[in-house]
């Protein structure tokens, strides 16, 4: 795992989007595993300004959600399908048939997460992640098998009571259904993203510390071609 460390969060989030960019004009074609929650946003912002400026396109790209909440209505604003579509696909110009969520509302939920493994396929040639306050990568929470492909996960406390903020009400999700530690630790290359004070403690598990299911994030020392991007905050403990 390489980490690059930033003194802002603005030059975070430039130098992420300026590598994305970079990877989408070497391949038009790139398919990507995105997440939702707010690491990201200002990451998203800039690759809105990039296409809207015509410096990079999505046209013919792919995308795939990370992962997705249960217990919450499809237009819930919550979901990460939402959050997603707000902070990035309703403002790219990625054609709508190549833009992959999970209906955590489907009647058949093994079918739902078989059928979504089938148009993963071949694999991601680029996923980006956050990463939770316990190591959770997506909703694969601590100890989840690396083996694991896409399924349904009941949440963590501290992943519960981080979802509140995502929503408008008070009734949180308990479970969700998430890209399963197998497509993420086969996809060619892995950023790992960390902003803020509040996640250095984990960066620094998931850098020095033991690799372990138990922390999943740290599983990703051992990919071939793993960034983890901090800021100042983030990065303090390193």
């Amino acid at each position: 795992m390489q980490i690059v460390q930033f003194d802002s969060e603005i030059a975070w989030a430039h130098s992420i989007a300026d590598r994305w960019c970079e990877r989408l004009r070497a391949t038009p074609s790139l398919r990507m595993c995105l997440p939702a929650g707010h690491t990201p946003v200002p990451v998203y912002a800039e690759m809105v300004n990039a296409v809207k400026s015509g410096l990079v396109s999505f046209a013919h790209a792919e995308v795939f959600t990370l992962d997705e909440f249960g217990q919450l209505a499809p237009d819930d604003a919550g979901r990460c399908t939402q959050q997603l579509r707000r902070s990035l696909i309703d403002h790219i110009d990625l054609p709508p048939d190549r833009f992959h969520f999970l209906r955590t509302e489907a009647a058949d939920l093994a079918e739902e997460c078989r059928q979504y493994d089938l148009a993963i396929g071949r694999g991601f040639d680029l996923t980006l992640l956050g990463i939770g306050l316990n190591g959770h990568l997506g909703m694969n929470e601590p100890g989840t098998p690396v083996e694991s492909t896409t399924h349904r996960a009941e949440l963590h406390a501290s992943t519960v009571a981080a979802s509140r903020r995502y929503l408008s009400h008070t009734h949180a999700p308990t479970w969700g259904v998430t890209v399963g530690m197998k497509h993420l630790l086969e996809s060619k290359e892995v950023w790992l993203l960390a902003g803020g004070p509040n996640k250095a403690e984990i960066v620094r598990r998931t850098f020095q510390g033991a690799i372990t299911p138990a922390v999943p994030s740290s599983m990703l020392r051992q990919h071939p071609n793993c960034i983890l991007f901090v800021d100042a905050g983030a990065g303090a403990g390193l």
